[in-house]
């Protein structure tokens, strides 16, 4: 019985998702990032165009779970807990199939207790048994050279497992109107009225590589009051209150601060925003996928890899230097990251004019 068992575990995973079933139950895993986590969601909805009928769940990390809120692509949302009992979790959920789009050994441990018919990772993922499909790397899928986009590297697993290859849609958010009601009432609370318009500036990450100077933000908050009639909302973690109070000493213009607030706020935030200014960085990638545009400011990191993923409107500000791109821990080669602290502000004002000039599909 065990025999006849494997072999129907290996037909099912040689058919890929062609071959589930009507209603078939599908999880997959994202740990980690703001950015990953939005970066999914182009795969998302390829996905429940093709089959609308499969019950797609994804294994999501607090908070970043808030960002699939309202996803129509989506049938739930699990939360990362304890280890053995998410295990226990996907387990009793008998899925179908597990793609796991993070690779490391949480994931691939979830990915093995769920005993799922077919469990899908990439080739080079470590703990490779705890798979019995392994997908080449997305160059080889895309038939590309060279670099791709985050969104097209996970959108090829999935053209890779039975998917028909299509054109990868935007990023998308769905921002609730209980969200935006509480956005509305905390922005009037620090005086800007509803129908008053604001940009959304980030100028705080974890890798100095990547963080642009507090002054150059500060120039452009009162560039952007000044110039364009835009109130500059500054948005950062708890953590990083820090660098907002630099950013305010050198500011002539009001401050507006939105501090810590829920990933969910953050997103009806975004989605009402004239424009975003800031580093490569999840927010930025929220940003775009709020269709408003975007301005980002890059350092170590690959922007062909990491860019705003088909903005309606966007912008990327970056110096290039020989060793460009990097780990971005630290800078390997100068005593301070010159990639992003070469850049100007009067850079940054160029780009600006052109994407506050341009039409505005996003205000449709």
């Amino acid at each position: 019985m065990r025999e006849i068992a494997e072999l129907g575990s290996q037909l099912v995973a040689a058919e890929g998702l062609p071959g589930l079933p009507v209603g078939a139950r599908v999880l997959l895993i994202r740990l980690r990032s703001m950015g990953d986590m939005v970066l999914m969601t182009p795969a998302l909805r390829l996905l429940h165009d093709w089959r609308p009928d499969l019950q797609v769940s994804v294994l999501a990390e607090s908070p970043w779970d808030e960002i699939l809120e309202g996803n129509p692509a989506i049938h739930s949302v699990m939360v990362l807990g304890g280890k053995l009992q998410t295990a226990y979790g996907v387990w009793r959920e008998r899925f179908a199939a597990v793609v796991n789009l993070h690779g490391g050994p949480t994931s691939a441990f979830l990915t093995r207790a769920s005993r799922a018919k077919l469990r899908a990772g990439f080739e080079y993922f470590r703990h490779a048994s705890a798979y019995n499909l392994h997908a080449p790397t997305a160059q080889e899928i895309l038939k590309q050279k060279g670099v791709v986009h985050t969104a097209e590297h996970i959108a090829s697993f999935f053209f890779w497992l039975g998917l028909p290859p299509a054109e990868i849609p935007p990023a998308e958010v769905f921002p609730s109107s209980s969200a935006l009601e509480r956005v509305q009432a905390r922005l009037q609370s620090q005086g800007i009225e509803a129908g008053e318009e604001y940009a959304v500036l980030h100028p705080t990450d974890a890798y100095a590589s990547k963080q642009w100077r507090a002054k150059g933000y500060a120039e452009v908050g009162d560039y952007l009051e000044r110039k364009f009639g835009l109130r500059a909302v500054f948005v950062c973690s708890r953590a990083e209150t820090g660098l907002l109070d630099e950013v305010e000493n050198h500011m002539s213009s009001p401050f507006f601060r939105a501090i810590g607030w829920p990933i969910r706020e953050l997103v009806a935030l975004l989605a009402r925003a004239r424009i975003f200014v800031g580093n490569d960085s999840g927010p930025a990638h929220i940003a775009a996928a709020a269709r408003i545009p975007v301005l980002v400011i890059f350092g170590s990191s690959h922007a062909a890899v990491w860019g705003p993923w088909k903005a309606v409107n966007s912008a990327i500000v970056q110096n290039y230097f020989d060793c460009n791109p990097c780990p971005g821990d630290r800078c390997y080669v100068y005593d301070e990251p010159r990639c992003i602290l070469s850049i100007t502000t009067e850079q940054v004002k160029v780009y600006l004019d052109a994407l506050l000039r341009s039409p505005s599909p996003w205000r449709s």
